[in-house]
């Protein structure tokens, strides 16, 4: 038999369609616009969300600079419906990115690791 928290902690969790989340505002610990979720990246041989791909400057969508995010550094507020990345706006606009027509090849471990390592989240495959 589930216990009461147990039961809490299930209506708690809700599951969302990938595309409810594309364009969902990003801000940090100090509530600063760093962008919007403009894709998620999905590992396929795990079927884990490995890399949520962030779009950061330009003027209306133009010039915006793209990064991939460990899913496991962002959060989730619900009540603002927004993500939460737990980085300083000047170390993001620092990060290694990319633009829209050239993008990392994402299965690359060395790669990843090296992502993973920035943001200081542990990668999910190690």
């Amino acid at each position: 038999m589930a216990t009461i928290a147990e039961i809490d902690l299930a209506r708690e969790t809700r599951v969302l369609a990938a595309d409810t989340l594309t364009g969902d505002k990003v801000v940090n610990l100090q509530k600063e616009d760093l962008g919007k979720i403009e894709h998620l990246m999905i590992d396929l041989d795990t079927g884990r969300i490995a890399y949520a791909v962030l779009s950061f400057g330009g003027f209306l969508g133009m010039g915006d600079k793209l990064f991939a995010i460990p899913w496991s550094a962002l959060t989730v507020d619900k009540v603002e419906k927004r993500f939460i990345l737990n980085v300083d706006k000047e170390l993001l606009k620092r990060a290694p990115g990319f633009d829209k027509d050239h993008w990392p090849n994402m299965a690359d471990r060395a790669w990843g690791t090296q992502v993973f390592k920035y943001y200081g989240a542990k990668p999910y495959w190690s």
